[in-house]
């Protein structure tokens, strides 16, 4: 359409017709489009339906397995997912709701399992998910999916089964995981060796060079390039012919039997007749002559004796039948061949001798072994379930020894897990841990609490710590029944703590103790009235008044421990029952009248001496309180108040000095008419004066001593032992056995005098002397049975050491408490060990070497000098198994505990009779002394040579030898670090001050650190200590800085309450004194100033500071009516604040401790009534405000009229009101809950559980605290819980075990060796307790010891025996070395004696290899250089982190050429890798040298600073070449590294347009003076040559400065740009103020500032331009 539509709109006829056409075109093709979609959306509207299945449900049957059958839902559904009904499905596909399954049972699980097959090979994650890209650059790996096939099995056979029978078990293992694809290593190689010498002294030959393989390709890595390389060299010209042949031997064939006799005939009658007839004239003459030979020298007798004693001896040999030498041949070839590798005639190789080529061997043979032996009767013979399973074994024998590098033997032994079978077969001894009893709870005081002033800490409570022991004994057949009963404390005998499995129980623990609850006491009661002691026998006169106090809380141990409750004091006149007056009535006139004299009647109430109400009868002979007398005022009376209460007495007691007074007052409260009225008292009448409290001062009570001990009455029968314990004193964790006495001393005390007579006390209230008690029951020291002995070594004791000791030991499990008999004195014993009478080991012992055989006569017959039968051979011996007491053993034994068997073969000389025979050199004789003399050593001629002439040449075969003793000197001197700071052995050593902490002695003090010493001798080689007289160490004393704890100051005093009304806080605090330091116990928490509070709340009553206020004065009346006395006056009093009691306001204190809201009126105004007037009494107090307080309630007050008014006057009102205003006369209450106190424990507790507590405060609307009772009065809600339980952290010092016993030695031998011990923690601190120490474990060094070892000496050089070339030997010997086991030393050779003891190994390798077949190349031959040692043992590894793969290490084999023409028959390099342990990762990066021209050396490096080949990615290889194109052939120009031409320095580039290097121009140099130049005045421009160095004057370096116009590319800077339009502008603006001012401007200046300008512009850093 796009295209029709642009072509129609170009215009144009026929344009228009060709769009038109286009456009039915594409509207036919639409129509047919929505056709062909319209029918197909006929067809798929055609209603499908599909059956739909549920999951198949449980396999149900009656028995297990296959018999079971499982169905399933199965329904139609449309295909739009609604159901519908099964007749729209096609019946014909309907799936089946049933099949036939397996039913599994739980004892199916024995049978099925999972089997598990094999990980594939991990495939990329890219090429599995083919959207997923690979990653250009390898790093870490690329990550990949590896699959595996898994499938229910039977165990039996394997067969496959369905996997819901394993799944009903177990979930199916996963079928797929992740993995990791290494990055691809390519080969990495060393550099090339030094070139070698030439292959030839003469003519054309070649030199090598080699490099090794350091690490392998991996994981798909490049292929190792070439290891050698080669080039030609040419010494000179040869002289004479050169060498063209060499004599070469092949290798030694396999070792044959020579042919039997039968064999051998057949041969030699296949040889040529005319031999034959020679030979067979020969044999015959050989055999006549041995049979005469036999019939001169031996009869049948001889004969038989011999035959018998050959039969015995074979016998005799042990070990015959289990080897069987054959002495056979071996033979080699003997070829000449030609430098090109040809062989050639043997002519043309010109040597004097051939090689031998036959030698004597032994016929190799296999190992054999019989079969196996059935298995043994299990190892364990008993039946238990968790504990290690037996062990079972079975053996087979050697039927026939290895012989001659035949295959070695195999497993003689097997063993397999087992468990004993059949019935009856009893349960195993079974071990389990037992402990004994805990110690007695320890407490350590909390720093915040230490104090100087609390110095008897021994009855601190509260959190501790208690430790017990813990071992092991083996359990009883017949568990006890009662575990808690004492017979099961029956001690088991303990045995090696290794037998019991299972985690050791603790043994410590955290504890309580529970705090003494002290006794609390009221305050004292008031003194009550006179009474008879005893009210019940009244016939002595004797009287006390008695005041009592009560206990507030139940103390721990009874009350028997609180102070006394009672105090008495003698009286006169007891009486045990009283009239209480209550109240007097109104007064009643007399005579029924208004007003005049009257009597008031006193209402009474009959009280007993504790002030309680008792009937009326009991006072009937106590004395009535009579009427009073009364005065009710008439109109013109005089009027008196009432009479105030009487004081509190003066004094609490009366003596010689005091007396106790309480007095009371009235006053006036109007004056009488001047007749006919009542007249008022004198000012004496007002006032009332009576004595009290007139008992002496003598206070008595009864003093009680504390309780004895409890001690046993016989009088008491036991079966009243169901006494109370609480009640009998007796802590109730102890068991009574039975009840006792205990006494306590009571006596009458007068206080502040001291003891009195006992009938100065009220005997009614003596307290009780004598109680019974329970006595607790005797405890007996319980003890375990002494352990069994420690075993002793088995092994038979090598060297004269010390005796080895065996030890038992026994433990305390129950301490003796309450007289029970005390415990052993003696629970460790020790003895020294017998030595074993039978020491089991085996040992090998060879027998003598049987005669030397040589290579058979039909082999040897042939060649040159065989007629003599002499020259090398074999000779075997016999070797059997020995005990160590030399009995005989079975040679499996000596296999597996006496090392490799001895050789069985040697080589032998059969001497010739030309040769010459000796003995060994005998060892060289002592030295009598070290530098003095000489030793020797010798041999002797043995047989036919001790006549031969030339054996008798002591010049070749000296048969002694001499040499000077050696001069041993030796020096010592310390080696390594010094150990750690040791205490002596003993237990821990107390401090500086032996200062205990609770319990715990500070380790610290001085102790010793020492540091191993080594013995060297003349040759720097280490010996034993001892040549140096010393014993291996030097000491030094050493200090462990004590423990010092943080230190705080004794605490403050108590703060004052914060408020004096309701509740507050008061503080205590203590300060830093001193920091912890070397591991003491810390501080607590300390605030900004180093300090640490306590805070406790306290409540100030508000009623403890009253004011007083004392009776009004007489009225001051102002205007004074001499007739009337009354009108306006004043009346005052005074008023004081006083501390109150519970007797009353006692002492004045400070008026500020009152509340002066409350302070009564000290004066008042008022109007003292007239004669006749009415006469109120004072104003009662205001009722209260009604609440919640508002503006429309009211309060009110009353009074009563005391007086009546005359006639014709009245009475004022008797009630004010007044509003009630808030915050003025009406209040709000409220409580105020105060915050926590601290955490408050009782008076010895240091820690543990205590209370915290609050306190309620009542709170007035206007912020002041008030009095509670005016909460409690409203009935407020108390919501609050004012006590709570806290815990305050326990301070647990760290508890360490004690230190292990030293290990043995890390090394047996050397200067690294260390003896190490350890300690764990048992306990960890807690709170403040003293934190653990960091050193866990100590070390100090072994003595030094020589590490002696066999090692192999050098390979001696290949020789091809009697050839030039060919198959060789080489030897090397094994020597006893020294060293000093630091392994960075070679070490140094010693005599073998010093490895006598030792087991003739090499590096741990029991086979000591000293000869192998070696290969001598020929001239010109192309061949395999040795094994290169293996390399470094190197991880796969990516920035220093190990990606798991394994480490490796790799050796090569180099080839080596020495003729040209010979280079296409060199056999391939070899390499060969294997991986390895404890590998390093190593690092490659490109290193690239300085350029030199366009071209630098570019090489990769190894991470340990190795110049290698391979290891660096290619893909980040720097260019070592920077050729540029075209070449830079411009004066002064070069090739840069970015491949461009630039100038040198002092050069600008002038480019071209096509941006090629056009020229290279001088830079203008400004050179600016400095202050110390004598020009400095002048300012030039010039050029200067950059190539030619200036001398520097003082002050004028760094002062010159290149201005570089153009770029690289030869374009203008964009500087210039900038100075040059700054110049342009400058001239224009000089021009312009030139041309003003002159109006004819210069222009010869005007070019010069145009030439200077930009340069003067372009410099900013001198003021002077």
């Amino acid at each position: 359409m796009g295209l029709a539509g642009r072509a129609a709109g170009r215009g144009g006829t026929p344009n228009g017709v060709l769009s038109s056409l286009l456009r039915v075109v594409l509207l036919f093709l639409g129509l047919l489009d929505v056709q062909a979609q319209t029918v197909a959306n006929n067809n798929n509207n055609k209603p499908v339906y599909i059956w739909q299945t549920g999951p198949w449900g449980r396999c149900m049957g009656s028995e297990c397995g296959p018999g079971g059958s499982q169905s399933r839902a199965v329904w139609c559904a449309h295909s739009e997912g609604w159901t519908t009904l099964h007749t729209n499905c096609l019946q014909a596909e309907r799936p089946n709701n049933q099949q036939s399954c397996f039913r599994v049972c739980d004892w199916h699980k024995e049978l099925y399992d999972w089997q598990l097959g094999a990980w594939n090979q991990c495939v990329p994650v890219s090429l599995r998910s083919p959207g997923v890209p690979r990653p250009a650059v390898c790093t870490r790996g690329e990550e990949g999916i590896q699959t595996r096939e898994v499938g229910c099995v039977q165990k039996a056979d394997g067969a496959p089964a369905e996997d819901a029978i394993c799944e009903y078990f177990e979930p199916k293992p996963r079928l797929e995981q992740a993995c990791l694809i290494p990055c691809p290593r390519d080969c990495v190689v060393s550099e090339y060796s030094a070139w070698t010498s030439c292959s030839k002294t003469c003519g054309l030959g070649l030199q090598n060079r080699v490099r090794t393989v350091l690490a392998p390709p991996l994981f798909g890595g490049s292929a190792c390039p070439n290891l050698t390389e080669f080039r030609t060299c040419q010494p000179g010209p040869c002289e004479g012919e050169e060498s063209l042949y060499s004599l070469r031997v092949g290798p030694w064939g396999p070792c044959s039997l020579p042919p039997t006799r039968l064999a051998r005939q057949a041969r030699q009658a296949r040889q040529p007749k005319r031999r034959k007839n020679k030979e067979n004239k020969e044999n015959k003459e050989r055999v006549r002559e041995r049979v005469r030979e036999r019939g001169r020298v031996k009869d049948p007798e001889t004969r038989e004796l011999i035959k018998k004693k050959r039969t015995r001896n074979r016998q005799n040999r042990q070990g015959a039948k289990f080897w069987d030498l054959q002495v056979g041949y071996q033979t080699r070839e003997v070829t000449c061949v030609h430098r090109s590798g040809s062989t050639a005639a043997l002519s043309l190789c010109s040597q004097e001798t051939l090689p031998v080529t036959f030698q004597a061997c032994v016929m190799t043979k296999d190992c054999e072994v019989s079969g196996w032996s059935d298995w043994s009767a299990c190892s364990k013979d008993c039946y238990d379930l968790n504990g290690p399973k037996g062990e079972r074994k079975r053996t087979r024998q050697v039927k026939q020894f290895p012989v001659g590098g035949g295959m070695e033997c195999p497993e003689l032994e097997e063993t397999e897990p087992c468990s004993p079978q059949g019935e009856g077969i009893p349960p195993c001894v079974a071990y389990s841990w037992r402990t004994t009893e805990w110690s007695e709870c320890r407490v350590d005081v909390l720093l915040s609490q230490q104090d100087r002033r609390r110095g008897n800490q021994t009855g601190l409570c509260g959190g501790g710590i208690q430790s017990r022991e813990v071992y092991c004994v083996q359990n009883p057949n017949d568990p006890p029944s009662n575990l808690s009963s004492l017979k099961s404390k029956e001690a088991s005998r303990p045995v090696d703590s290794d037998l019991c499995l299972g985690v050791p129980p603790n043994t410590t623990q955290l504890c309580h103790i529970p705090c003494p609850v002290e006794c609390e006491v009221s305050s004292w009661s008031a003194w009550g009235p006179c009474t008879f002691e005893n009210c019940q026998d009244q016939a002595s006169k004797k009287g006390f008044k008695l005041r009592k106090r009560r206990i507030v809380n139940d103390p721990t141990g009874g009350t028997g421990n609180c102070p006394h409750l009672t105090e008495a004091i003698p009286c006169e006149d007891p009486s045990c029952y009283d009239w209480l007056l209550l109240k007097l009535e109104e007064c009643v006139p007399d005579n029924d009248r208004q007003c005049g004299p009257g009597t008031q009647i006193p209402q009474v109430q009959c009280v007993n001496s504790d002030g309680e109400y008792v009937d009326r009868q009991f006072c009937r002979d106590a004395i009535l309180p009579m009427p009073v007398l009364c005065e009710v005022p008439c109109p013109k009376d005089c009027v008196l108040s009432p009479w105030t209460p009487w004081s509190l007495c003066s004094h609490t007691c009366s003596g010689k000095n005091t007396e106790g007074k309480q007095t009371r007052a009235r006053s006036i409260l109007a004056y009488n008419a001047g007749e006919g009225g009542l007249q008022c008292p004198n000012s004496s009448a007002l006032q009332e004066v009576r004595s009290c409290n007139d008992h002496p001062c003598t206070v008595y009570h009864w003093q009680t001593g504390p309780w004895g001990q409890c001690i046993e009455d016989t009088s008491i029968p036991t079966a009243n032992g169901s006494l109370s314990r609480a009640g009998a004193g007796v802590a109730g964790s102890e068991a009574s056995c039975s009840v006792g006495m205990q006494t306590r001393k009571v006596i009458c005390v007068r206080v502040n005098v001291g003891q009195v007579p006992p009938k100065k006390c009220p005997e009614s209230l003596r307290p009780e002397t004598v109680r019974p008690c329970l006595l607790p029951c005797k405890r007996d020291c319980i003890v375990t049975p002494y352990s069994d002995w420690t075993p002793c070594p088995t092994v038979c004791p090598t060297g004269g050491g010390a005796k080895k000791k065996q030890s038992r030991k026994r433990i305390i499990i129950q301490l003796p408490a309450n007289g029970g008999q005390d415990c052993p004195e003696v629970l460790f014993q020790e003895r020294d060990c017998e030595a074993p009478s039978s020491c089991p080991g085996y040992r090998w012992k060879t027998h003598k070497w049987r005669r030397c055989q040589l290579v058979p006569w039909s082999i040897r017959q042939d060649s040159p000098g065989a007629q003599e039968t002499c020259g090398p051979g074999l000779q075997a011996r016999a070797v059997s198994c020995r005990k160590q007491d030399g009995g005989q053993a079975d040679m499996s034994l000596c296999l597996k505990f006496a090392g490799p068997m001895p050789s069985l073969t040697q080589a032998c000389q059969l001497p010739c009779k030309d040769d010459c025979q000796l003995t060994s050199w005998s060892k060289f004789s002592s030295c009598a002394a070290d530098c003095v003399g000489v030793r020797t050593r010798k041999r002797a001629l043995v047989g036919k040579s001790k006549k031969q002439d030339q054996c008798k040449n002591t010049q070749l075969y000296p048969l002694s030898e001499t040499q000077y003793c050696p001069c041993n000197k030796y020096n010592a001197q310390p080696v390594g670090d010094w150990s750690d700071c040791i205490l002596p052995d003993g237990g821990r050593v107390e401090g500086i001050l032996g200062m205990k902490v609770q319990g715990d002695i500070k380790e610290c003090g001085q102790g010793y650190r020492y540091q191993a010493m080594v013995c060297y001798d003349q040759d720097n080689r280490i010996v034993e200590t001892s040549r140096c007289n010393s014993h291996g160490y030097i000491e030094e004393a050493c200090i462990i800085p004590c423990p010092s704890d943080c230190k705080l100051s004794e605490w403050s005093n108590w703060s004052r309450c914060s408020k004096s009304c309701g509740s507050g806080v008061k503080v205590r605090s203590k300060w830093l004194r001193e920091k912890p330091y070397n591991g003491g116990r810390p501080c607590p928490k300390l605030d900004h100033v180093n300090q640490v509070y306590e805070v406790v709340p306290c409540m100030s009553d508000c009623g403890q500071y009253v004011w007083v206020a004392e009776p009004w004065s007489v009225w001051k009346v102002s205007n004074v009516d001499l007739k009337e006395n009354c009108g306006e006056g004043v009346q005052t009093r005074k008023v004081r604040c006083m501390q109150n009691t519970t007797d009353g306001p006692s002492d004045p204190v400070e008026d500020y401790l009152c509340d002066p809201e409350e302070m009564p009126l000290g004066a008042r105004e008022n109007r003292l009534p007239c004669p006749e007037d009415c006469v109120l009494s004072d104003w009662g107090s205001w009722s209260r405000c009604p609440l919640p307080c508002n503006g429309n309630s009211t309060r009110e007050r009353a009074a009563s009229p005391i007086r009546q008014p005359g006639e014709g006057k009245g009475c004022p009102s008797t009630r004010q009101k007044e509003p009630c205003s808030l915050n003025n006369n009406c209040f709000h209450y409220s409580y105020n809950i105060t915050d926590w106190s601290t955490c408050q424990l009782s008076e010895r507790a240091v820690c543990g559980s205590g209370i915290k507590t609050r306190m309620l405060d009542c709170v007035r609307s206007d912020g002041k605290s008030v009095d509670l009772r005016f909460c409690e009065e409203l009935g407020l809600e108390k919501k609050w819980q004012m006590n709570a339980s806290c815990v305050v952290e326990c301070p647990i010092n760290c508890q360490m075990s004690e230190w292990s016993a030293w290990s043995e030695c890390t090394h047996t031998c050397g200067l690294a060796g260390k003896l190490v011990r350890t300690r764990t923690v048992i306990q960890a601190s807690q709170g403040d307790g003293r934190p653990c120490p960091s050193g866990m474990e100590q070390w100090k060094p072994c003595p030094v010891k020589p590490c002696y070892s066999w090692r192999y000496g050098a390979w001696s050089e290949c020789k091809a025996g009697g050839a030039r070339c060919g198959e060789g030997l080489r030897f090397r010997n094994v020597s006893c070395f020294v060293s000093n086991g630091s392994g960075k030393a070679e070490g140094s050779l010693v005599d073998e004696e010093f490895c006598a003891d030792l087991e003739q190994t090499v590096d741990g390798d029991k086979q000591i290899i000293l000869e192998e077949s070696c290969t001598v190349p020929c001239p010109g031959e192309c061949f395999l250089m040795d094994w290169t040692a293996w390399s470094p043992c190197q991880l796969s590894c990516v920035g220093g982190d190990d990606l798991g793969f394994g480490s490796v290490q790799v050796r090569s084999r180099a080839v080596f050429a020495q003729e040209a023409e010979n280079l296409l028959q060199c056999p391939e390099q070899e390499w060969e890798a294997r991986p390895c342990t404890e590998g390093q990762c190593y690092e490659y990066k490109w290193m690239t040298g300085a350029w030199k021209g366009s071209s630098r050396q570019v090489w990769c490096q190894r991470s340990d600073g190795l110049n290698v080949t391979g290891g660096c990615p290619t893909t980040s290889e720097p260019v070592s070449d920077r050729s540029c194109d075209p070449a830079c052939d411009k004066p002064r120009s070069y090739c840069t590294e970015a491949g461009i031409c630039g100038c040198e320095e002092g050069y600008t580039e002038v480019m071209t347009s096509d941006g090629l290097l056009d020229q290279c121009t001088v830079i203008p140099v400004l050179e600016i003076p400095t202050a110390g130049d004598s020009k400095a005045d002048v300012k030039t421009i010039r050029a200067i040559n950059p190539t030619q160095p200036t001398e520097n004057l003082p002050g004028r370096s760094g002062r010159t400065w290149f201005l570089q116009p153009f770029g690289p590319d030869g374009k203008l800077k964009t500087w210039v740009y900038g100075v040059a339009a700054g110049a342009f502008v400058l001239l224009v603006f000089i021009i312009s103020m030139t041309y003003l001012a002159c109006k004819k401007p210069k222009k010869p200046q005007r070019r010069q500032n145009n030439r200077l300008k930009p340069l003067t512009l372009a410099y900013d850093g001198d003021a002077d331009m």
